[in-house]
């Protein structure tokens, strides 16, 4: 158990520890600051022995913030945005430092890749993160700074911002939508047996049950390209259908419920500056391409 006795820290400390809650290892920690593994873990031990608690468990897929050390995190980033703007002198200045965004494998792919990739190449000391992940990934427990969600959360202590409406529609190659345009009897690209219970999988299932599913695949971005063979249709965003030419839309009848796009904060993050710009870059870039989506 750790000692309680309380003692002055070093602000490197805090910086090595912020670090390695951000990128999750030892190593990766090492790299962002230009020094070696040990020095990370001795920081690491310093700054908890300074202050009495265990900040960080390891896990199989990396460090984990404990209780203590999501409340350090919380103060620490407030320290680390007074250092940056000490540093820089000015409260305009360019976003600096690592922000991880988390959204789906279709919407990461199919249309936050580039555009986040362009964003961090603006700005020659911004980093971003980007995971795409059906698995929940948790703003609460610093997994996340920002988060792209179908559907507004329920409680929880975040903001969030209405971004788009998503549509739906039944996408194909020419000669498919021409095949079931003209016999009526389709043949779907879909979800794997893991992703059955998405939305979509489940409405597919309900309305077309006896249609054959002759491919499979864990995400719509992977549904899209299978989509090019031909022979099949894939139930896709239309940000998606619509982004492919090789794909057009096609007719079929009903169609899934639209869906809402939410970005999601952390609401103790509403005055760290760099959450907050990069937050309204990505709101701004839905908003340029919302016809893309409705």
């Amino acid at each position: 158990m750790a000692d309680k006795k309380r003692t002055g820290f070093d602000w490197e400390d805090v910086r090595t520890f912020i670090a390695v809650a951000r990128h999750g290892s030892l190593s990766s920690a090492a790299r962002s600051l230009s020094v070696t593994h040990a020095t990370v873990s001795r920081r690491l031990q310093s700054l908890e022995n300074s202050l009495g608690e265990k900040l960080l468990e390891r896990r199989p897929e990396g460090y984990a913030l404990t209780s203590a050390g999501i409340h350090a995190l919380e103060a620490a980033g407030g320290m680390e945005h007074a250092a940056e703007l000490l540093g820089r002198g000015a409260a305009d200045a360019a976003p600096s430092g690592l922000v991880r965004i988390n959204a789906s494998p279709a919407m990461a792919n199919g249309f936050l890749n580039l555009k986040l990739a362009k964003l961090a190449m603006r700005y020659p000391t911004l980093d971003i993160n980007l995971t795409n992940s059906h698995r929940f990934i948790s703003l609460e427990r610093h997994e996340a700074d920002i988060a792209i969600r179908f559907g507004k959360p329920e409680g929880g202590d975040v903001i969030a911002r209405a971004l788009v409406t998503v549509g739906y529609g039944f996408y194909g190659t020419d000669d498919a939508c021409r095949a079931v345009e003209a016999e009526g009897r389709p043949v779907f690209i879909g979800f794997d047996e893991a992703e059955a219970h998405m939305p979509t999988a489940v409405w597919l299932t309900r309305h077309f049950p006896r249609s054959r599913l002759a491919f499979r695949a864990n995400d719509q971005f992977a549904q899209s390209v299978a989509a090019r063979s031909g022979g099949a249709l894939a139930l896709l965003p239309h940000y998606l259908g619509r982004s492919d030419a090789a794909l057009r839309l096609c007719s079929l009848g009903p169609l899934p419920p639209d869906r809402d796009v939410f970005l999601l904060t952390r609401r103790r993050d509403k005055k760290d500056r760099l959450i907050r710009v990069i937050a309204d870059e990505v709101v701004a870039m839905f908003e340029e391409a919302k016809d893309l989506f409705a």
